[in-house]
């Protein structure tokens, strides 16, 4: 009987996992169910009972040492003596069903030995010392990892406790996920045997949690499957509509995939490229979400094409033939080998259309890229061993670099999730934020001005790229440049972005409640839920206002007094001198001119005018947006310019961080250069950002851009521009 006869839900003979395992026939557990009844073999010959593992490891590890399996074998098969397993098997042949999992993907022996003794010490009176003992500390660190917490201990709280000892432990060891991944795939395999509602609930964290891991190691073969597996036990109506489109598609006269198969290595074969071309069937998740995307489905829509070379420049040579002599749809075309994904996935994209409109998907990959695309990091081999000419570096995996590719054993995800783990203030919260985490299945990068790099999910947004950078010193983040530009901390960034994180000066910095809705990551939500419960005094406003006590706010009349440079009480309080405005010399020697409210043109502006009532020419800027509308009603420009440039008025928008004496030494630097303020506003401070408008008579047009720098080198003051008076 095969491991998953006793799962009446388990996909079917068409099911494509199992064409891919056809070269090496699937364990037989009632065989080696008799096998580990016979006891251990002699010590100095391999029991029969792994013989299936030791075939599959020496496929990947020609010069292996099989003698720790042995003995691992030998240890786990006289432990679990006498267990059974619920579908009525030695529980002996679980251990080895999960250890020739991992040796089809290529794991290397110290993981398989663990692999072997994983149930050890939570089912059995073997001890973790002994394990250590007879095998090492990296047996035992692996065992460990994987070993669940006791319900009698932890209660309700056993399982997300026994997830996050497991998280912790593969942030060391990423084998540790590789062994639970392969426990889980060969338990939802033999799940038939439970009752419904255990079958449903143990499908469920396999959904949410170990599929979105496999995912993230990039173990495709373990992921793809235990999908399907989910799929057939949460949805059994659609997965057996999907299993009788497979069936029909399977009996049907005409292969279209084989057809394009044969064209692709005729076009290869005349270009001279060594490839090998392979039909990849879509197992029945994937096959299930394209029925839902495009409806009835078609002939070339159960497969993909998978072309398989030896070296990075053929895979880019493929492409070039493939869209050179067949049509391609360029809106498909991906390159995962120039920027590949975070779980190491690499590989080229396309597609390509037939006559008759059906369009063929094609994975384009160098043979070692195939091996990681399947099994991720356990392809790896062991990652913490030095590097050796045994341990592959196959097509440029593990180049520096690379971001976070340069060390696949601590990937940035993991780092963030071991992160906010910690503040995780209890199981529960735990286990519904890591399910939340988990569903965010896109990673992007952005880079920091100093060169580094920030992997955030896919929607991050600059309150998460601050917690991700500075943990909770982020509190006191006031703002941010998103490539060079002002940005709100709510700001949704891209991958590729260049962020530049603005600190508060203040060390009474605070979050706001606001931020809780633009934060995406967990460690950004638990850092501001953590800060807000510690400090729930009402009224509380952001830090940082303009005054000389922190978090105060100014009344704009208080305000304009403290603007006001000279012993005057308020600017306001006596009338402005009006001065004279800059010359502006018309192109009708009868008009006069008046410089436009909307845009305050000052020399050296480039300017326009258009006729108005009263045979007078209004003054724009020429990228003033009134310009624009005139322009599209069709009214005529006038020819203006500057005449001589004497004193005028300008407003001034000055952008700034919250902090003591901002006000005073902004009014100071303005009175150096010779300005007088007429009139000055400063809006209440917002998340520890003040902005300030000041209207002010410059003596001279041209002293205005030393204005602008004088205000701009002000502690604090991180913008000056140009804008419209109040009420304009």
């Amino acid at each position: 009987m095969s491991a998953d006869a006793t799962n009446p839900a388990a996909p079917g003979p068409v099911a494509p996992a199992a064409a891919r395992r056809r070269a090496r026939p699937r364990i037989d557990l009632r065989r080696l169910g008799r096998a580990a009844l016979l006891g251990p073999a002699a010590r100095d010959r391999l029991p029969d009972a792994i013989g299936h593992v030791a075939e599959a490891h020496r496929a990947h590890h020609p010069d292996a040492d099989l003698e720790p399996l042995r003995r691992a074998y030998v240890l786990a098969e006289s432990s679990h003596r006498g267990q059974m397993r619920k579908s009525g098997e030695p529980y002996i042949t679980h251990p080895l069903a999960v250890t020739l999992i991992l040796a089809e993907l290529g794991a290397e022996t110290t993981t398989l030995t663990a692999s072997l003794l994983h149930d050890t010490v939570e089912d059995t009176d073997v001890t973790l010392d002994q394990v250590r003992e007879q095998f090492g500390e990296e047996v035992r660190y692996l065992v460990d990892g994987v070993t669940k917490l006791e319900k009698v201990d932890y209660g309700a709280a056993a399982e997300p406790e026994t997830f996050r000892k497991m998280l912790v432990a593969t942030g060391n060891d990423v084998r540790v996920m590789s062994i639970k991944l392969a426990d889980r795939l060969h338990n939802m395999r033999t799940l038939g045997v439970m009752r419904p509602e255990k079958q449903a609930r143990i499908a469920k964290v396999t959904r949410d949690v170990l599929i979105p891991l496999a995912e993230r190691l990039g173990v495709q073969a373990l992921k793809t499957e235990l999908e399907d597996l989910v799929f057939a036990i949460l949805h059994p109506e659609e997965y057996e509509h999907t299993r009788g489109l497979i069936a029909e598609n399977a009996s049907a006269p005409s292969d279209p995939l084989t057809e394009v198969a044969e064209q692709v290595r005729g076009v290869l074969r005349e270009a001279g490229i060594t490839a090998e071309v392979l039909i990849r069937p879509r197992h029945f998740v994937s096959l299930h979400r394209v029925s839902r995307k495009r409806g009835r489905l078609r002939g070339c829509d159960f497969g993909r094409l998978l072309v398989l070379v030896n070296e990075d420049a053929d895979c880019y040579g493929v492409l070039g033939e493939l869209h050179t002599c067949m049509t391609p749809v360029v809106s498909e075309f991906k390159d995962f080998i120039a920027v590949p994904k975070f779980n190491l996935y690499q590989s080229l994209h396309t597609a390509v259309a037939r006559e008759d409109g059906q369009v063929v998907e094609v994975l384009i990959r160098t043979h070692q890229m195939h091996k990681v695309a399947e099994a991720g990091v356990v392809a790896l081999g062991n990652p913490y061993a030095p590097p050796s000419e045994e341990q592959p570096s196959g097509d440029g995996e593990q180049s520096a670099g690379n971001g976070e590719r340069a060390d696949p054993t601590r990937p940035g995800w993991l780092s963030r999730l071991l992160d906010w783990q910690q503040a995780a203030p209890d199981p529960d919260t735990f286990w519904s934020t890591l399910r939340e985490d988990l569903a965010q299945d896109r990673e992007i990068t952005v880079f920091r001005p100093d060169g580094g790099t920030l992997g955030l999910p896919d929607g991050a947004t600059c309150v998460d790229a601050a917690y991700a950078q500075y943990g909770e010193d982020a509190h006191a983040c006031i703002g941010a440049r998103v490539n060079g530009r002002l940005a709100t901390l709510s700001t949704v960034l891209r991958d590729g972005d260049t962020v530049q994180l603005l600190m508060g000066q203040d060390p009474a910095s605070e979050p706001s409640a606001a931020w809780l809705e633009h934060a995406h990551t967990p460690a950004a939500r638990i850092a501001i839920q953590r800060w807000l419960a510690t400090h729930p005094a009402p009224g509380r406003t952001a830090a940082g206002a303009s005054g000389d006590t922190p978090g105060a706010q100014a009344a704009p009349e208080a305000v304009e007094r403290a603007a006001a440079p000279g012993p005057d009480t308020a600017a306001d309080a006596r009338p402005a001198r009006p001065g004279r405005a800059s010359v502006v010399v018309v192109d009708r020697p009868t008009a006069g001119a008046r410089l436009a409210g909307c845009c305050t043109p000052v020399p050296p502006d480039e300017i326009t005018g258009f006729a108005v009532r009263g045979g007078m020419v209004t003054v724009h800027r020429v990228e003033c947006a009134a310009v624009a509308r005139m322009n599209g009603a069709g009214r005529a420009e006038i020819d203006v310019r500057w005449g001589d440039t004497t004193e005028c008025r300008v407003t001034l928008l000055a952008e700034s961080f919250g902090r003591p004496h901002l006000l005073a030494d902004l009014t100071e630097a303005i009175a150096l250069e010779g300005v007088e303020i007429v009139s000055a506003t400063v809006a209440p401070p917002t998340q520890q950002r003040v902005r300030h408008t000041y209207t002010l008579q410059l003596p001279d047009a041209a002293g205005l851009p030393a204005l602008m720098r004088a205000m701009r080198n002000v502690p604090g003051v991180y913008d000056v521009s140009r804008t419209q008076p109040p009420g304009a």
